[in-house]
């Protein structure tokens, strides 16, 4: 077998090339070349293939393409046969090549040949090198798949490993003595880089080596013209180098030649001025005519004018910050000097430590400080220095007075007389006034000044809360860089080229230093001293330390996150600093107000009080009203404090409160919006010092369970690496049917396989019978039909083996939804029958009338509408005498699709309202949407075509402002019977309930 990727995707077995088969297939041929020799997981084959939005079958269909493509390349070797090129490999694919099958490793290999050759000064062996290295080059990466997916980081990363090589081979030729052997490799490369100014210079360079200085000039002229029409700048640095150096240089001056400019012919004299001559203009021949000097005018002597410029230096690296300093801009009139003077103004600029807040404030007013002519004030109020010094008012009001040209035997004693002379000084002025690092709006109060005209601009780690309400303060808050802001930082300290370079590993800087100046700079500054180093091993050193702050560390207090954020955390109150530390042992994404008292042991009200301090103080966010959120570098340091200050025993109980908040808020929820349908297992008491949300509605609980989704999610898996396996599998159990009912099916495959994970690591059976049925059903709906009933067959053994008989009813009823699925519907009715019978002999009604139910919708599926109706009718007759709504609506929804079927379209509306109010009463939304559609079909048989078109519409509102699955199809048939008068029921393959 041989491969190419390097260009068209191609493959050949001998003398044959093979049809490699339709573009997804192509392209997972293409992903598995790419990535040949590692495992490639099928997450990540799902993410390549489909992006953002990959359909539930994306796994099968995968499936799928991996057979074809084994049959492909081994026809007859089975799946499993010893020394098969593609196996299976940490829970995805790996495609085993040799050097001399695949272009890709070939070129890799040769290419770190010719750097070793080139770095052990062997120039000419390097140039033959990179000649082989780069003669497969055919184009861009896996040309041939479709474009969407050939524009994905993992092919493009090979095309950078291309451009990196062709640029090292440049280099190479311009060292050796046989330039021309790489020249046409090199214009190839720069034909299909027509902007890359690196390359382009090395090219002008070797084209001069060989001898074609024309040639090279030409090509400088080009790609100037090129990047002023299409970028509008300017050619860089590099090529204008490389320009210089392929000019002719210009013949010596001979020794006694004397330069025009020293005389005459239109040169200025030296020491001449505009004023040399009557016009204002120099004389066209000789030195200029003497005039004579104007006699002095009397004047009355002035005292000296004291103008401080007292601000710090501005930070030649200062990138980004476009929308806070357009914020900033709107502050001051367009025109100072139009109109009477404006009321002080005063710019709070607050944010976490080393969010940057200096670096703004000295910025902006470095760029207006033209705008104010009586000069710039500066203090460093000191507010979380490490020596805990802070600058007293007084201290700041003596510096200012001196630096406004008051004696220091002329300042008054005590803070109210100083601050009397200084607003004195300051009336009719216009000063720049930047205090930074104050503590509160105390603080700063007595250096504000009390006339109109001048600028006051304040940072703190604090919000200034007295300041904005009592002085009329402007509040800006910072936050985190943007990723581009980010990636302009790194550029502005380390040069383009080398963030270019690198493009996936300045990804992961940026996300490893949470977009926060402070360690951007930092680890900018190391990667600035190690120009050598890739930047990849910046961010492998970011990897390996993730979690903890030591790969900021430095011998640099200023600089060193865990010592500045120590400075904000000594100032908390010790309640605060504790419930500071007990934080990070959240999950997150965010926690609440309820469950940070719950993790804290603590009242509500205290907590509320608590949270509201640290967000102050900016050590926490509240991105939503009562929910609150680290930064990940806070967070990093939260956790070490953690461990540092409280004993495990501490850490465990928090964390036994925290989970059996949610494990029973979550609880509580699920019983709210489905009390008959949410499985029974056994809970243990809650903790006195937790406090569960006390949920009394299923609008609350639908509401509660939406937004706590992703840290429930996160729990379950946190819960069980703390030592918490119990909590997880029931908290997994507990969030089935919600995250069923939204369409979350791969999340809820993940969270029922760590309970099912959880249960074992306790040998508790029960717990896995449940997690067994609930990760089987999971990988139903995922369409992995196999794993599904192997998954649910071993709940069946469980549930008999433990006794439990409810348990092991509902794993037939999933079994027989699984039939149904796969159009097995005989298969369905036989697991229909023993769930029934357990039903029945444990007096579950609400089971018996569910089986009724989804036994009516099977007959259905079978085209047997009569016996279907029969069915139906006592489902919801059962589930109405026990007072069931949700069943009663999914078997109302049942009956009048067995009308629809059997032509009876009003009786079927009828059913269907009835069942739409059921839902719309007890806020199931999905399942609004699910018999909303329903009603569109009938309408359509009716010929109501109008109505059907709008009750489709607004089932389909519902279903993306729930983001599920059954959006897609939905929307398909609305486009599609919007130009189509014939009616088109569809079927579907399970009941509503």
């Amino acid at each position: 077998m041989r491969f190419t990727v390097l260009g068209p995707v191609r493959a050949w077995r001998g003398a044959d090339e093979l049809e490699l088969g339709p573009p997804k297939q192509r392209a997972l041929l293409a992903l598995l070349l790419v990535r040949a020799g590692q495992p490639v997981a099928l997450g990540e084959i799902v993410d390549v293939l489909w992006a953002q939005d990959p359909p539930s079958s994306a796994v099968n269909v995968v499936q799928r393409h991996v057979g074809a493509v084994r049959r492909m390349l081994e026809p007859g070797l089975p799946a499993k046969a010893a020394g098969s090129r593609l196996v299976r490999s940490s829970g995805g694919y790996r495609l085993n090549t040799e050097t001399d099958t695949l272009d890709l490793v070939e070129f890799r290999e040769l290419s770190e040949q010719a750097r070793r050759s080139a770095e052990m000064d062997a120039p000419d062996e390097a140039v033959e090198l990179f000649v082989r290295a780069l003669a497969p080059w055919q184009g861009p990466t896996a040309t041939g798949i479709p474009p969407d997916i050939q524009t994905h980081p993992v092919f493009s990363a090979v095309d950078r490993e291309l451009l990196t090589a062709s640029k090292d081979a440049a280099r190479a030729a311009l060292d050796s003595t046989v330039p021309e052997r790489l020249l046409t490799t090199l214009q190839r490369f720069a034909a299909h880089h027509p902007l890359d100014e690196t390359l382009q210079a090395r090219l002008i360079l070797v084209l001069a080596a060989t001898g074609r200085r024309a040639e090279a000039l030409e090509l400088y002229s080009t790609v100037g013209a090129r990047l002023d029409e299409q970028l509008g700048v300017e050619p860089g640095p590099e090529l204008r180098a490389a320009r210089r150096r392929v000019l002719p240089r210009p013949a010596p001056i001979p020794a006694d030649a004397t330069p025009k400019a020293r005389t005459g012919g239109g040169a200025r004299p030296t020491g001449s001025s505009a004023g040399g001559s009557p016009l204002g203009a120099e004389p066209a021949h000789g030195p200029p005519s003497p005039v004579p000097a104007a006699p002095p005018q009397p004047r009355e002597p002035e005292p000296p004018a004291v103008r401080p410029a007292q601000l710090p230096p501005d930070l030649p690296a200062f990138s980004g910050r476009r929308t806070e300093l357009a914020h900033t801009a709107a502050l001051l009139p367009e025109d100072p000097d139009a109109g009477p003077p404006a009321p002080v103004v005063i710019s709070a600029i607050d944010g976490m430590a080393g969010i940057g807040k200096t670096t703004l404030a000295v910025h902006w007013a470095h760029r207006i400080a033209h705008r104010f002519p009586d000069g710039q004030l500066y203090a460093n109020l000191r507010g979380f220095d490490p020596t805990g010094s802070v600058m007293p008012p007084d201290e700041a009001l003596r510096a200012f007075l001196h630096a406004l040209g008051v004696p220091p035997s002329r300042v008054p004693a005590g803070l109210d007389a100083q601050t009397a002379l200084y607003r004195s000084l300051l009336a009719g002025r216009r000063v720049l006034i930047l205090l930074d690092n104050v503590v509160d709006s105390q603080h700063v109060r007595p250096l504000l000044p009390g006339a109109p005209g001048c600028l006051v601009i304040v940072t703190s780690r604090n919000q200034l809360h007295g300041l904005i309400a009592a002085d009329g303060a402007r509040p800006l808050t910072l936050g985190p860089l943007s990723t581009a802001e980010s990636r302009e930082t790194l550029v502005a300290r380390l040069g383009a080229d080398r963030v270019a370079a690198e493009p996936e590993a300045v990804a992961t800087i940026i996300r490893l230093c949470g977009r926060l100046p402070l360690a951007l700079a930092v680890v900018a500054a190391r990667a600035a001293t190690r120009p050598a180093f890739p930047l990849s091993s910046v961010a492998a050193e970011l990897r390996e330390s993730q979690g903890n702050l030591d790969a900021f560390a430095g011998g640099d207090p200023s600089t060193d996150p865990r010592t500045v954020f120590s400075w904000s955390y000594r100032a908390l109150h010790p309640e605060a600093a504790r419930l500071f530390r007990l934080l990070a042992l959240h999950p997150g994404p965010e926690i609440s107000t309820a469950a940070a008292a719950s993790l804290a042991g603590l009242p509500i009200r205290r907590t509320r009080a608590l949270l509201a301090g640290l967000t102050r103080a900016h050590l926490l966010f509240e991105h939503a009203p009562g929910r609150y959120s680290f930064h990940d570098l806070l967070h990093a340091y939260a956790v070490e404090l953690a461990h540092d200050h409280d004993p495990d025993g501490i850490r465990r109980d928090a964390g036994h409160r925290m989970y059996d908040h949610y494990l029973h808020t979550a609880r509580t929820a699920a019983t709210l919006l489905a009390p008959r349908s949410v499985e029974r297992i056994p809970l243990s008491r809650v903790r006195s010092d937790a406090a569960p949300e006390q949920l009394n509605s299923q609008e609350r609980a639908e509401s509660w369970l939406a937004t706590e989704r992703p840290v429930l999610l996160a729990a379950v898996g946190h819960a069980a690496r703390t030592g918490f396996p119990g909590h997880a599998w029931r908290l997994a159990v507990t969030l089935e049917l919600f995250l069923d009912r939204r369409g979350h099916w791969q999340e809820q495959a993940a969270i029922q396989h760590t309970a099912l994970e959880s249960a074992r690591a306790l040998s508790d059976r029960l717990g896995e019978a449940h997690a067994h049925r609930t990760l089987g059903f999971a990988r139903g709906r995922l369409g992995r039909y196999g794993e599904a009933e192997r998954h649910l067959e071993r709940a069946l053994e469980l549930f008999a083996a433990v006794g439990e008989f409810d348990g092991h009813a509902r794993s037939h009823r999933s079994l027989a939804f699984l039939a149904n699925c796969q159009g097995f519907h005989q298969r369905a009715l036989a697991h229909y029958r023993p769930a029934l019978a357990h039903y029945r002999s444990s007096g579950n009604l609400s089971g018996q009338a569910s089986v009724l139910n989804e036994t009516g919708w099977t007959h259905i599926l079978l085209g047997e509408y009569e016996h279907a109706l029969a069915q139906c009718h006592q489902a919801v007759e059962l589930h109405r005498t026990i007072g069931d709504a949700n069943g009663e609506g999914a078997a109302l929804d049942s009956l009048g699709y067995a009308c629809h079927h059997l032509g009876r379209y009003e009786h079927a509306l009828s059913c269907y309202r009835q069942a739409l109010a059921v839902y719309r009463e007890i806020s199931d939304r999905y399942l609004e949407a699910d018999t909303l559609t329903h009603i569109g079909d009938s309408q359509y048989a009716l010929g109501e075509r109008e109505s059907a078109l709008d009750t489709w519409r607004q089932a389909l509102a519902v279903l993306e402002k729930l983001n599920h699955p059954d959006a897609r199809p939905l929307g398909e048939k609305l486009r599609r019977h919007q130009s189509s008068p014939v009616p088109d029921p569809e079927p579907a393959v399970g009941p509503g309930g």
